[in-house]
């Protein structure tokens, strides 16, 4: 077990552990929906500037400071639209979803934190805001997180299991999670297929990598054209991992967002997808505290060094 705040360029190694998923799946899938519409970066916030991130636009023709309201609208298709289409899809298919929720849009969005209370979803909170925690200082990341998690209790009636960042932590952001106490584990890596344990202030915590591969942020970042190249890549990874999962079973995370995924010519390759693996079984599909469960109970956590 390595430090948190230390590299680790060798992981498993050659031989990972025997992960035993729940009927001896082969492979471990979960799907994450983030839910970030309303509190990204804008004027409106007191930022001093629109964000424009994950749209269909890579950049913005209004200037720096002033309100792109374009931008806005394509972060209000996901509250409004967006996230319906996704999460019928899920339920029609009977497949669980975890939710990567940041805390203000479910104080903006009574109705969505009222389905997601009703429905039991899997809660990973992704902060306050969709802001940069490593541009933040320690006093107010400290402050981000437990404004967050009491928030997201009023909301949806119980606070997050797990943790995750915008893109990338600060060297404070693990620390400050394990100091504010509560959750399973956190997710702000991306340096593996199956979760792992690190050391944080002499305490044992459980990472439960995440990804930027099997994600739809191709889409806003030019990956992605249609929806077939979507279903391609996901598909891919899917059939890869399963039959890889013969002689060593992994886990596939797949990252969404409603303003990107929402849209219904992407929803159709979501859709395909979600099929196929519904198809197979000898797969769990399962919500990321599941995950986190599993593997502390199966691979409980190691003594620190002292």
């Amino acid at each position: 077990m390595t430090n948190s705040r230390e590299r680790d360029l060798i992981g498993y190694g050659r031989r990972p552990p025997d992960p035993r998923w729940p009927g001896e799946a082969r492979l471990a899938v979960n799907f994450v929906l983030n839910l970030e519409e309303g509190s990204e970066y804008s004027i409106g916030l007191g930022d001093g500037f629109s964000e424009v991130s994950l749209t269909e636009m890579s950049t913005s023709w209004v200037p720096h400071g002033a309100r792109d309201l374009a931008a806005e609208s394509m972060f209000e298709y996901g509250s409004r639209a967006g996230v319906w289409r996704v999460l019928r899809l899920f339920e029609e298919r009977g497949l669980p979803l975890t939710l990567y929720a940041c805390a203000l849009p479910l104080e903006q969005q009574p109705e969505l934190a009222a389905t997601i209370r009703e429905g039991g979803y899997d809660i990973c909170c992704h902060g306050w805001r969709w802001v940069n925690h490593f541009l933040l200082s320690e006093a107010d990341e400290r402050e981000h997180i437990r404004r967050a998690v009491e928030s997201l209790h009023r909301t949806v009636g119980r606070r997050p299991e797990g943790w995750y960042c915008r893109y990338a932590p600060s060297e404070n952001t693990r620390r400050l999670v394990v100091e504010h106490g509560g959750f399973l584990y956190d997710s702000d890596a991306y340096n593996d297929d199956l979760p792992y344990w690190t050391e944080v202030e002499g305490k044992p915590h459980l990472i439960v990598p995440y990804t930027h591969a099997n994600n739809d942020s191709k889409f806003g970042r030019g990956g992605f054209g249609t929806a077939s190249d979507y279903e391609t890549w996901h598909r891919d990874a899917f059939d890869f991992l399963r039959a890889e999962g013969r002689h060593s079973p992994k886990m596939m995370s797949v990252g969404l967002h409603a303003r990107l995924i929402g849209h219904p010519a992407r929803a159709a390759g979501l859709a395909r997808f979600l099929d196929h693996v519904a198809a197979q079984r000898d797969v769990w599909v399962a919500r990321r505290a599941e995950l986190a469960l599993h593997w502390r109970a199966t691979f409980p956590a190691p003594q620190v060094r002292t």
